[in-house]
């Protein structure tokens, strides 16, 4: 009898400590570029703190945010276009840190020398839709005097395309110039089929900062595990920046499987740097210029000191000594 209670009370033990194990799972979102490094480093070293990082990968922002509205997702990294459309659509979430910023430049095809942006008039200009790109680019246009639309008739076509088609139909000749990522931009420039027009940091928004979202559930009903995996994020950042050998191998190994060389990945990172912080300030401007240039048709753009909390982030960064 006491053998049989003894088994029992191991079995129970089993299946309460596995649990615990499955409730701390964190489902997250990401994309496949080089500044999108340190994010998907979590899951690497996700078992240290205590927890089992699942990372799916889609191809831009807004994939991701359709996958945070159905519930897939406890944490997505996107650009901060794609979580401002998330909330204004009412989606329950928070933006609770930075973790790149840049990673955009205007790449034209080498051969028509295009210098300036005001030489794209009567040009064809490829971009991705539902990236920060997008607005950089009508930002960049409008500031410098040119109407553009995805018809003819303008001056300057929008071709919309996905981030790697971007770079083939500037290739092909099927484009003149694109606003791309990274690290495309780069590979476009060392490869000699493209050169830099600029880095579009001019506008409003300056260098566009790529944006880590919360559920609302998960910041507030889980809390602990919150906490860990900011805590995880941050160490993963730090490691990227003071690091920058592990975080060349794990972005072209791991993530590219060799696709980019080193020179793009040094390029591409010096566009993009790893970091940590966001502010609302940096939000609210970029959500008035999505208005601005009808950028995610938003009925109710949100107003971003109601829902960028980035009291965990502080937490976590305090907790390991960064200022």
């Amino acid at each position: 009898m006491l053998k049989k209670a003894m088994c029992l009370a191991g079995l129970l033990s089993v299946t309460l400590a596995g649990s615990a194990t499955a409730q701390e799972v964190v489902r997250l979102g990401n994309l496949k570029f080089a500044h999108y490094g340190a994010v998907s480093y979590i899951k690497e070293i996700a078992p240290k703190c205590g927890l089992k990082v699942e990372e799916r990968v889609f191809a831009k922002g807004l994939d991701a945010m359709q996958a945070v509205i159905a519930g897939e997702l406890d944490v997505g990294a996107v650009s901060s276009e794609a979580a401002i459309s998330g909330r204004a659509s009412g989606t329950p979430l928070y933006l609770v840190a930075g973790f790149a910023k840049g990673g955009a430049r205007l790449v034209g095809r080498t051969e028509l020398g295009i210098k300036t942006v005001k030489d794209l008039k009567g040009k064809k200009v490829g971009v991705t839709r539902g990236g920060i790109q997008e607005i950089l680019l009508a930002a960049e246009l409008a500031q410098n005097g040119l109407s553009y639309s995805d018809q003819p008739g303008k001056d300057v076509q929008i071709i919309y395309l996905g981030f790697p088609d971007l770079n083939q139909a500037l290739l092909g000749k099927n484009i003149d110039a694109i606003m791309q990522s990274e690290p495309y931009s780069s590979q476009a420039i060392n490869k000699g089929f493209g050169n830099e027009i600029i880095k579009p940091y001019d506008t409003p928004i300056g260098e566009p900062i790529r944006t880590m979202v919360m559920t609302e559930k998960f910041y507030k009903e889980r809390r602990p595990v919150a906490e860990k995996f900011m805590r995880c994020f941050v160490e993963a950042t730090k490691t990227f920046i003071d690091k920058p050998e592990i975080a060349e191998k794990y972005v072209r190994e791991n993530m590219f499987k060799g696709q980019i060389t080193r020179d793009d990945f040094a390029d591409a990172i010096s566009n993009s740097p790893y970091s940590y912080d966001v502010t609302p300030e940096h939000i609210q401007i970029t959500t008035d210029l999505m208005q601005k240039y009808g950028i995610g048709k938003m009925a109710k753009p949100p107003v971003a000191k109601d829902w960028v909390k980035t009291d965990l982030l502080e937490q976590a960064k305090k907790s390991l000594g960064i200022k």
